[in-house]
C-alpha cells in the first residue's frame, strides 16, 4: 500500500503531522519511547498530560507536540505482555485503531507510530509486528485519513521483522496490484 511505510529511525525527530507515544496509563511519560518523547517536547506536553486524567490502556488521547516538529502527539497505552491469554493482541490492535481514528477525527494527514509495548512492556516483536499491521492495513483500507503512516522502528533488527511481516501478508496485495486487467483475466484465444 503506497500510503504505509516502514523505516528505522528517532520518532521524536519525525516530520509527520502527528506522532504516536507508546504511553503508560496516567500520560505523565515513563520510560523508552514516551520518556523521550516527553523529554523533547518539554514541560508544556507534561502539563497539559495532567489534564487529561489518564488514557485506558488500547484508547488514545491527543495533545499538542509543543517543542517537537510534530504539531500533535497521540498518547496511546499499550497492554502488557502477560502471556498472550488476557487480551493484549485485542488491546493492542485498539492502540492503533484509536490512533488513526483520533487522528481522522482531526483531519491529521500524516502519522507516525513506535512500536507499541514491545519495550518495557515485553510484548514480542513478531507477534506485535502482526497485530500493528493488520490493524493499520485494515484502517487505511476503509479510511481516507491519515494519508501516510510510517512504522518508525528503533533498530534495524525491529524494522526488519515488521519489513518480514508486512511482505509475508501484503506481498499478495501488491502483486495483484501490478497486473494489468488483462494479466488478471486473459481472453480464451491468447492461448494461455
Amino acid at each position: 500500500m503506497d500510503r504505509f511505510s516502514i523505516l528505522v529511525g528517532d520518532i521524536t525527530k519525525s516530520d509527520a503531522q502527528a506522532i504516536v507515544n507508546a504511553a503508560n496509563t496516567t500520560l505523565l511519560g515513563g520510560s523508552g519511547v514516551d520518556g523521550a518523547i516527553h523529554r523533547a517536547a518539554g514541560p508544556g506536553l507534561l502539563a497539559e498530560c495532567r489534564t487529561l486524567g489518564g488514557c485506558e490502556t488500547g484508547q488514545a488521547k491527543l495533545t499538542r507536540g509543543y517543542n517537537l516538529p510534530a504539531s500533535y502527539v497521540l498518547h496511546t497505552p499499550g497492554p502488557i505482555w502477560r502471556g498472550g491469554d488476557y487480551g493484549e493482541a485485542a488491546l493492542l490492535a485498539s492502540c492503533y485503531r484509536s490512533c488513526l481514528a483520533l487522528a481522522e477525527a482531526h483531519s491529521i494527514e500524516t502519522v507516525d507510530f513506535p512500536s507499541i509495548s514491545t519495550g518495557v512492556y515485553g510484548y514480542p516483536m513478531a507477534q506485535a509486528a502482526g497485530v500493528a499491521l493488520k490493524a493499520i492495513m485494515d484502517f487505511l483500507r476503509e479510511h481516507a485519513l491519515p494519508r501516510r503512516v510510517r512504522m518508525v522502528c528503533h533498530t534495524e533488527e525491529a524494522a526488519e521483522i515488521y519489513r518480514q511481516t508486512y511482505n509475508m501478508w501484503y506481498a499478495g496485495e501488491k502483486a495483484e496490484r501490478l497486473l494489468s486487467p488483462e494479466d488478471k483475466h486473459p481472453s480464451r484465444g491468447s492461448g494461455a
